[in-house]
């Protein structure tokens, strides 16, 4: 029943974030080759080796057609069979060298493909953690987790298979063409009459294929957004009966990025049956032409034989090569997606070196907010006007209906927003990001949404204080009430968890953000409900957790249950963007308001039978 009785704005919330989505950037072409330019540029001396070696390699394939022509000319000629020994001793030898070298420089083509790959996926990351969080949050973080998993995902697969796959390709085109103008130049001539139809089929499918797929990567961002929204939000899409709606909204994401994919099958389908029509155009002139040469006695049939044979061996490097044009604008979408984000965010500063460590609980500092005012979009304000005094170790508890605006108040004192209007000080100083991360950062979030990286526990712990010893880790999760359990992991806190390692329960996770909290030992501390995920069965547990990490610092509580209220120094309601009442639980209660009535029915609901 507890559930049901959420003050939680996160249903509101997902419907106004999906409509005020403002997606990350996306590069343009030319920054996108910039891009290319500038992390190819360490790598040129492996370029250089793998070329030189994959044209050796080439060249040493493309002999075996003139000698498959000379061992039919010994046949024609009635020569005996221990003539063609020497031939095919060297078609063996051929093999061999071609497959030594073909390795060498796939080999290096594939280590500059890769260390490129590192250093973009380095430089994304460190320019993702620099964008600041309310750009994320206006983007959707389906947005941000598109680009760092499908979309890297993609350039990986072209940089693995595709880069050295086209290398190869266009040599062997190159050598292969070359080889047919030493063998007679009208062999060459008659092959060019496939290039325009390639030449038009390609420009064709690259008018079609570029913006399809920049589609379909945007839809498959807000299909990853919309399933995050909806598991993420799951306990609230129950509570208001929303489940319905959100599945409608998962399919009709789905079905879009589906469309868009099927789209793309038909399209490379067309591309590929275009591709067989030039070929076909190509070898019948070839073969044609090499029947007219030596009917005239201007080649021999292993020439022509020869010639047929180096254009059929065209087939598979042109289709490669041209079919790579799908994987490419694939793998250029994604890449624009990348080097958007790596571009437009500006690079985190160093972090400054760690505070020195405070005896717990820690120095407690005052926050005023004033006249704060701010709207998701323009003409739809969510906060009117906003004043509060929080004196120095107060515990506030904030409070209100869905949409009152509570999460957003409580992110903009966090730093997460910076207001439309107003102010807000930390010890009469209005921080900015630079200075709050000089600062150590006075003010902490924590939310329901906690993240479990993989690595040891004591790891873990040490993202908040990577100086801090053993002791001091015991200490923290003794203070949360995790000590217990993290202890009785099998290897203590060098167990590791994460999704690689030993999974922890939503309560544990919880715990051991807070104890990160406690490591961190900010003065000022915002909980965002950060104690919903456990449910009615571990609330109990979870808010003596909460209330052990936060004592003796300033403290705002989003109240996820009205008793986190009852347990605070003052209670603050919101209601349509402003303060409504303050006081403590027991002034409220007495007062008869809003605050009252939603005392009165959550008691109500808590003592309904089977709870």
């Amino acid at each position: 029943m507890e559930e049901n009785t959420q003050m939680s704005m996160t249903g509101t919330a997902g419907t106004r974030q999906d409509e005020d989505r403002e997606l990350l950037p996306t590069a343009t072409a030319a920054q996108t080759r910039a891009a290319v330019r500038e992390l190819a540029r360490p790598h040129r001396a492996a370029a250089l080796s793998g070329l030189a070696i994959l044209i050796a390699s080439t060249g040493v394939g493309l002999l075996t057609a003139p000698i498959l022509g000379h061992i039919i000319d010994l046949v024609a000629a009635g020569r005996p069979a221990a003539a063609i020994t020497a031939p095919v001793a060297w078609l063996a030898v051929i093999a061999v060298a071609q497959g030594v070298t073909a390795a060498a420089g796939v080999s290096f083509i594939a280590r500059l493909g890769e260390g490129m790959l590192a250093t973009l996926r380095e430089r994304f990351v460190e320019r993702a953690l620099g964008l600041p969080l309310e750009r994320v949050e206006r983007a959707g973080s389906g947005d941000l987790t598109s680009r760092v998993t499908n979309d890297v995902s993609v350039i990986t697969n072209a940089v693995r298979d595709a880069m050295p796959a086209l290398a190869r390709s266009l040599l062997t085109i190159g050598l292969t063409l070359v080889g047919l103008a030493v063998l007679d130049w009208r062999f060459l001539l008659v092959a060019l009459v496939a290039v325009p139809i390639q030449v038009r089929t390609v420009r064709w499918y690259v008018r079609r294929a570029v913006p399809l797929y920049a589609a379909q990567r945007v839809a498959v961002g807000a299909q990853q957004q919309q399933l995050l929204d909806t598991v993420g939000g799951a306990s609230t899409v129950r509570a208001f009966r929303l489940a319905e709606e959100h599945v409608r909204l998962v399919g009709t994401r789905s079905r879009a990025a589906v469309d868009l994919a099927l789209r793309g099958v038909g399209l490379v389908t067309r591309f590929y049956s275009r591709l067989n029509l030039a070929e076909l155009a190509g070898l019948s002139a070839v073969l044609a032409t090499g029947f007219l040469l030596v009917r005239n006695g201007d080649a021999s049939v292993g020439t022509a034989s020869a010639a047929a044979l180096y254009f059929h061996s065209l087939f598979t490097p042109v289709n490669i090569a041209l079919g790579l044009a799908d994987d490419a604008q694939a793998a250029v979408s994604g890449l624009a997606r990348l080097v958007g984000v790596a571009d437009a965010a500006p690079v985190p500063a160093p972090s400054p070196a760690p505070a020195p460590v405070r005896a717990l609980p820690a120095v407690s500092l005052p926050v005023r907010v004033c006249g704060v005012e701010y709207a998701y979009r323009p003409g739809h304000p969510v906060l009117h006007g906003v004043d509060l005094d929080i004196a120095a170790g107060e515990r506030i508890a904030l409070v209100g209906t869905s949409g009152a605006g509570k999460t957003t108040l409580a992110k903009i004192i966090a730093g997460v927003h910076p207001p439309g209007s107003g102010s807000v000080t930390v010890d009469g100083t209005e921080p900015s990001g630079t200075d709050r991360a000089a600062a150590g950062r006075p003010v902490a979030l924590v939310t329901q949404e906690v993240h479990v990286f993989s690595g040891t526990l004591a790891d873990d712990l040490r993202l908040a204080r990577p100086e801090a010893g053993a002791d001091e880790l015991r200490r923290a999760l003794e203070r949360v009430g995790a000590l217990t359990w993290a202890q009785a992991l099998p290897e203590g806190l060098d167990t590791v968890v994460g999704e690689n390692g030993h999974r922890l329960t939503p309560a544990q996770a919880q715990q051991l953000a807070l104890a990160r909290l406690v490591l961190a030992d900010p003065p000022v501390v915002v909980l965002d409900e950060a104690t919903a995920e456990a449910g009615s069965a571990g609330a109990r547990l979870l808010e003596a957790s909460a209330s052990a990490a936060v004592d003796g610092r300033t403290a705002l509580v989003v109240a996820h249950r009205l008793t986190q209220a009852a347990a605070a120094d003052r209670v603050v309601v919101l209601d349509g963007g402003k303060v409504a009442e303050t006081g403590t639980h027991a002034e409220l209660v007495r007062a008869g308001g809003g605050y009252a009535a939603l005392w009165e029915a959550w008691s109500d609901n808590r003592q309904a039978p089977g709870d």
